[in-house]
């Protein structure tokens, strides 16, 4: 039986995913650009470019315009489980038939953290919907959300969207493919606002899910904390091997 060849650019992707792995790379160093890159591989630049634009999908390089392409420092967290997700759909679609409400508890527009800036690859001027919601699924409470979106990219955000599906906004509305995102899932102990809205215990464990989400040009729209009450999610990954 025959195997089927990658094509090129998927192999230079996984090569390069691995030489970041391997910390190959200096993390504050720009990579290598298109052209070096595409000489030391002997391939054309449209191919390192799509090659790129697969590790840029995934959330482990990002582009700074005008400073070159940088490895996102997530990718660097060991201690941390990093889950990348190919699909990313919102809680509207994943609970399928049951009932789902949000309760916008905050709802402002604000310039961004240096941190929220890095992961939106945003400058410090370009302001943010600063976001949180508490997510109610049959009436019960099972997640709250802080979420950082680029007001410039998501224009005309408002309560009322927020009551109701933003990914579905976002698609149906602006017209953007949302394609990937790039997920840390880590346990934490309550704080207040887990306590008070999710009626978390103080021994009750909270399982946090940060997120960078991309669309398909590659670039971050969202920037997010979703903090879950341990006995209401189970969170699995499937690998596919070709």
């Amino acid at each position: 039986m025959s195997t089927k060849k990658k094509p090129k650019y998927e192999s230079i992707a996984d090569e390069i995913r691995h030489r970041i792995n391997e910390q190959a790379y200096e993390l504050e160093t720009p990579l290598p650009d298109e052209i070096q890159l595409a000489e030391e591989f002997g391939v054309s630049r449209m191919t390192m470019k799509r090659a790129l634009e697969i590790l840029v999908m995934e959330g482990l390089i990002y582009r700074k315009r005008g400073k070159g392409t940088f490895i996102l420092p997530a990718s660097f967290q060991k201690e941390r489980i990093n889950i990348i997700s190919k699909e990313t759909r919102g809680l509207t679609q994943v609970i399928g038939d049951r009932s789902l409400r949000s309760e916008v508890l905050d709802f402002e527009v604000k310039f961004p953290t240096q941190e929220v800036a890095d992961h939106l690859m945003i400058e410090l001027t370009e302001p943010v919907y600063e976001i949180r919601r508490v997510r109610y699924v049959d009436e019960e409470p099972y997640v709250i959300e802080l979420t950082y979106m680029v007001a410039n990219l998501i224009t005309g955000l408002s309560r009322k969207i927020l009551e109701k599906s933003v990914y579905s906004y976002i698609q149906q509305e602006l017209g953007y493919t949302i394609t990937s995102s790039h997920k840390m899932i880590r346990a934490d102990k309550p704080d207040e606002y887990d306590q008070r809205y999710l009626k978390n215990d103080i021994t009750d464990p909270i399982i946090e899910v940060e997120q960078v989400v991309y669309l398909s040009n590659g670039k971050p729209f969202e920037y997010s904390f979703a903090r879950h009450r341990y006995d209401k999610f189970v969170f699995s990954s499937v690998n596919i091997v070709r």
